[in-house]
């Protein structure tokens, strides 16, 4: 996408979006607590359903181009939009879930990946590559920067740790749509791309492999797994551009 359609976001809309951040940020609490062995995929879906609807929130997924859950839930290799089932979580599962919802007509989108019970050291080296790498990439989110600050920082952070980006899908810009201009890789150059301008509100989003980068469509037509079938992290938040620097909406 190009840089042509980006609506920078007033005070008063941010606030607004960090009021969605918060409530999604507080769903995913409750998905944290409640997550444990013996669970199915389609019982973290029934949560985030039930505390979406508590908050009087939207569900931001639910029908976006006729996805049938409300939360994406992707487990081990599958690196995104793994649709909820009765696959049980076993000791051992790294479990991303992908969710998004809709606060007076503004979206807020996170992910987050949860270990259950006892996981592998790799895959706890995974997850943690992952949050940094995206901790290190909101860092790069400030007016005068350039969206390949960003890409490079995510990038950079990942391999050398040994990890792979995935370059089939991205982060996007967000507001009064789930998905807007620009389109934001994990890869790329440093001082390249846009310029970040203070109300810019993206949603960043690394995914990371423990083997390849490559990834493969089941034929649910939905869920994306590793090609090589090796583990997936997947961390986001919605991060607003102010003149003080990136703010995490979604913290």
């Amino acid at each position: 996408m190009g840089g042509a359609d980006i609506r920078l976001k007033t005070p008063q809309e941010i606030a607004t979006m960090r009021e969605a951040g918060r409530i999604l940020a507080g769903i995913f609490e409750e998905i944290r607590r409640s997550l444990k062995i013996g669970m199915t995929t389609a019982d973290v879906d029934a949560i985030a359903e039930k505390m979406i609807h508590d908050n009087g929130v939207g569900a931001a997924f639910k029908g976006y181009r006729g996805y049938p859950a409300c939360a994406c839930v992707s487990v081990n290799d599958e690196v995104v939009h793994g649709i909820p089932g009765p696959r049980l979580l076993k000791d051992g599962d790294i479990v991303s879930i992908d969710l998004g919802i809709i606060y007076r007509n503004y979206y807020s989108d996170m992910a987050m990946t949860l270990g259950v019970g006892d996981i592998s050291s790799q895959a706890r080296k995974l997850l943690d590559v992952t949050r940094q790498a995206l901790k290190l990439g909101i860092a790069e989110a400030k007016p005068g920067n350039r969206l390949g600050d960003v890409s490079s920082a995510v990038q950079r952070y990942a391999e050398g740790k040994g990890f792979s980006i995935v370059r089939d899908f991205v982060g996007h810009g967000i507001g009064t749509r789930l998905h807007e201009d620009p389109e934001i890789p994990n890869y790329g150059s440093p001082r390249t791309g846009i310029l970040l301008k203070e109300g810019m509100v993206l949603a960043i989003e690394p995914m990371v492999n423990a083997g390849t980068a490559r990834t493969k469509m089941l034929k649910d037509g939905w869920t994306a797994v590793t090609a090589d079938r090796h583990l997936s992290a997947h961390f986001e938040h919605t991060v607003a551009i102010t003149n003080k620097g990136p703010v995490i909406l979604t913290a």
